[in-house]
Formats: structure tokens, sequence, C-alpha cells
């Protein structure tokens, strides 16, 4: 028995002719000439050192080694087949797992409707999300631990691809009490002599710096008297009354209590979500994740989920 020179098209050959029980008719499902078939199936009974059909002038039937075959050549094809199927789709970005980072303020932007739609179209995709500080995403994207991510004014990154998908301005928030609370906006200059709580520079030195230098074009430094890892904290303790907070205008989709957002006169200054992945990254599902990213971003809805 020499099996070391058994090919799938030996298997389709033999699954047609089994299943038609006719040589001319399997020939003319497979598109290929009637002697040529007929050899070939010779050649696999050859090959396995037994006889797969019985052929007489009036018909063709299976014996029982052909029998077993078929079955097993059933499952074989279909194996194969999904086997090819599934490389294909992981080639496709279709399939297989990906890690997403995102920051907090992200999630008040269009990102959600973009995840929403990405787990429709690649439903076979195990989408994996995790919520980081930008400075602590950055450290699991170059490392490897995340795959892509959503920052804010990261900056350039050694090792990184970072792109903004959505651009807005800052916004200034008080408590309802203060006295700048009835103002429809603000110059940056009104906050000068106010306490206020920012998220700490560990948490994004870009983006904190940004921020400061808003305050600092304005003739000053923040006076910075608590800080809070979260948006929805910072935005609370203001309704507090324990300061005042520049933040992007994303966080007004908040709506704490007590706490209301102003627009700044200040049109220089504005802070981005960005989109981020390994500068040398080729893999289909990053790619295709990002390219719809930029799609969804791209339709002027960043501040609408």
């Amino acid at each position: 028995m020499d099996l070391s020179s058994i090919e799938l098209r030996h298997l389709r050959y033999f699954v047609a002719v089994a299943e038609e029980l006719h040589f001319g008719r399997a020939a003319q499902r497979l598109h290929i000439a009637q002697p040529p078939l007929s050899q070939q199936i010779r050649r696999l009974e050859e090959m396995l050192g037994c006889t797969l059909f019985l052929r007489t002038s009036r018909e063709v039937r299976l014996t029982a080694a052909g029998e077993e075959l078929l079955e097993r050549s059933r499952q074989t094809l279909r194996k194969i087949g999904d086997d090819c199927t599934a490389a294909l789709r992981i080639g496709r970005g279709e399939a297989g797992v990906l890690r997403v980072g995102f920051i907090g303020s992200g999630m008040l932007t269009a990102l959600p409707r973009m995840l929403g739609r990405y787990r429709r179209l690649y439903p076979e995709v195990d989408l994996q999300l995790r919520e980081f500080s930008t400075s602590g995403l950055v450290q699991e994207l170059r490392n490897g631990t995340v795959d892509v991510g959503f920052l804010r004014d990261a900056g350039p990154v050694e090792e990184l691809h970072i792109e903004p998908v959505f651009t807005e301005p800052f916004v200034a928030a008080v408590a309802k009490r203060h006295r700048l609370a009835e103002q429809k906006s603000i110059s940056p200059r009104s906050l000068r002599d106010e306490p206020f709580v920012l998220f700490s520079r560990s948490y994004g030195d870009v983006a904190w710096r940004r921020t400061v230098a808003l305050c600092e074009a304005h003739g000053y430094l923040p006076n910075v008297v608590q800080e809070a890892p979260q948006w929805l904290t910072i935005l609370s303790l203001v309704g507090a009354g324990l300061g005042v907070t520049i933040a992007p205008a994303c966080v007004e989709r908040l709506r704490v209590a007590n706490t209301v957002c102003l627009r700044l006169r200040e049109k220089h200054h504005s802070t981005s979500l960005e989109l981020a992945y390994r500068d040398t990254e080729k893999r289909p599902i990053v790619l295709a994740f990002a390219a719809l990213a930029r799609e969804i971003f791209k339709k002027g809805i960043g501040g609408r989920g």
C-alpha cells in the first residue's frame, strides 16, 4: 500500500464517482474527460491495495472499502475546506484575537459606535477591550500586550504609528454656583486665580502639557489642588466646589450634576483623540480595524455616539 502518493484530487475524483455511481456523469461534474478519471480511480485503488468499485456493463457499485472511504473522504475534504476558510479569514482580518486599548474620554466620542460597527462587521473576531491612561496604553502598545489603541495627545512615540482621528476644542468646567456659571463663553484668563482639579501628569505628559499650555498662554500656571484619574471624578469634584478644570469638549456629554461646561474663546488650542499601533504592524486584523476607525471618525461624528 503506497499512501504517500495519494493527493486531494484523488479523493475528489473518488467522491464524485461514489456519489454519481456513474463515471460519465462524474467526469462531467468534475469537468474532465472520462478516460483520465477512470485512470485516476484505478491508480487510487492500486495505491490503497483494494477495490473501491464493482464495475459491470450495467452499473457501478461501491465495495465495503469504498463505502468506508467515501465517508472519510467527505470528512477530510470538509476539514480541509474549513481549514482553508479559517486561514482566509485570518488573512483578511475577519477572524482572530484583537486587543484594543482606550482612554476613558474616548468613550465620549464616536468610539463606542465604531466598536459596535466593528463587532457587527467582524463577528468572528475575539474583540478584547481594556481601559488605560494614555501613558499606560503607550507602554502596552510598545510591549505588544495591546494591538491597537485610542490615546489622547500622546505626541510622537518611538515604535508607534500615531494619527489623530478626532480633534476638538477645550472647555472650562465650573460649579453651577460659580461666579462664571452664567456665562456662555469665557477666556482662560478668567480662571487665573481659581483652584484647579486636573488629571495627574503621569497619566499623559503631552496631554497634561497641552492643557497647561492653554493657561500659560494667558500668563499663569494652574493652581492644581486636587488630582483625579477619570473625567467623571474630576467633574464631580468641580460640581462639589473643589475647583475648576479645563477639559476636552466631549466631557460635556457626561452631564454631571451641579457642573457647567463653558466654551473657551481661545481658538488656538485643541486636543485630539489618536489612533495608535506599532509602526511595524502588518496584520490584516489590525489594519482593517484601523481603516474602519478612520472611516467612522472621518464622517464628522467624532463627538456623537
